[in-house]
């Protein structure tokens, strides 16, 4: 899957609009990246790529760019 198609995946879990992220974006400054946000990026990772993700995993997610990485791999 290519990064942009991750992206939106991810703007969809945390009720972004696609061009509110992007790589680069710090998770620290969206008000939306709370602890309901973060599950439904385990879930995502789960349900999309069929990867199991920790939330002690999800505290090292530092950008977006981190969580797309992760999908990637």
């Amino acid at each position: 899957m290519k990064e942009l198609e991750i992206i939106e995946l991810i703007a969809e879990a945390l009720e972004l609009e696609v061009g509110d992220i992007d790589m680069s974006t710090l998770l620290a400054d969206l008000p939306e990246y709370d602890s309901m946000a973060k599950l439904s990026v385990i879930v995502l990772m789960d349900e999309e790529f069929e990867k199991k993700l920790s939330g002690e995993a999800m505290e090292e997610f530092k950008t977006i760019g981190d969580i797309v990485a992760f999908a990637q791999a």
